[in-house]
């Protein structure tokens, strides 16, 4: 147990350090303005246009890293700061986001997968660790035969979340590899911008790999509490 505990902690310190390394990251390369001028949202719509996609719709949104692609209603959301920034900061989280666009476009079957999990996800993240202690509660109970269904059904539930995050990791990184290799292709950015592009969404896409890992943690946490209260 106190392994567990020290892993978890390990964990959590990895990603306070990620989270702070990557603000300190997109700092720095907002100070790096483009040479071509070019603001985040020319970017995309740039980005767009040399893949054929007409049908994706670029949004300001407040907040900051609050950047996401929906495929529902095919939008590209960028923060303020990204939509109207002229540097190598916005243009990685500008083209990382098209990233996305084109993945549905092209019907990245990792993208697929992630969509299709979000309901069951979106439910699952804010209830597994609910009912998996619902379940133990029922299981010291005397006399009560539901708790072990029920401390299942919560591990299932979080063990979909767990590879929601798994699953998110090569749809990161393939978005970032898509807008790194146009960057570069369309000569967008010199090459000292495309080097702080390169570097803020390398430290973007560890902080899904931390959050990964905290998952697998949590889920190997509650199946051993299961697993000990069954005995």
């Amino acid at each position: 147990m106190m392994s567990y505990y020290i892993l978890l902690g390990a964990i959590a310190l990895a990603s306070a350090a990620v989270s702070q390394r990557l603000k300190s990251k997109f700092r720095k390369y907002e100070k790096l303005i483009l040479a071509n001028g070019l603001s985040g949202r020319e970017i995309a719509e740039k980005m767009l246009s040399d893949h054929q996609i007409t049908d994706v719709q670029i949004i300001s949104t407040p907040g900051r890293l609050s950047d996401h692609y929906n495929p529902i209603n095919k939008t590209v959301n960028l923060s303020e700061s990204v939509f109207s920034g002229r540097n190598a900061a916005a243009a990685a989280v500008a083209a990382h986001e098209v990233g996305h666009a084109v993945q549905h476009a092209r019907a990245y079957k990792w993208l697929t997968m992630r969509s299709q999990l979000v309901p069951i996800v979106s439910v699952a993240s804010g209830m597994s660790s609910w009912i998996v202690f619902i379940g133990l509660i029922l299981m010291f109970s005397s006399g009560s035969g539901f708790g072990y269904p029920i401390a299942l059904l919560g591990l299932g539930l979080m063990g979909v979340a767990t590879v929601f995050s798994f699953i998110t990791l090569p749809v990161e990184y393939d978005a970032s590899e898509r807008a790194l290799q146009w960057l570069v292709g369309e000569k967008v950015l010199t090459s000292a911008e495309h080097e702080g592009a390169k570097d803020a969404l390398n430290w973007a896409a560890r902080t899904y790999v931390v959050a990964a890992l905290g998952a697998l943690a949590s889920l190997l946490y509650w199946g051993l509490q299961v697993m000990r209260a069954r005995d």
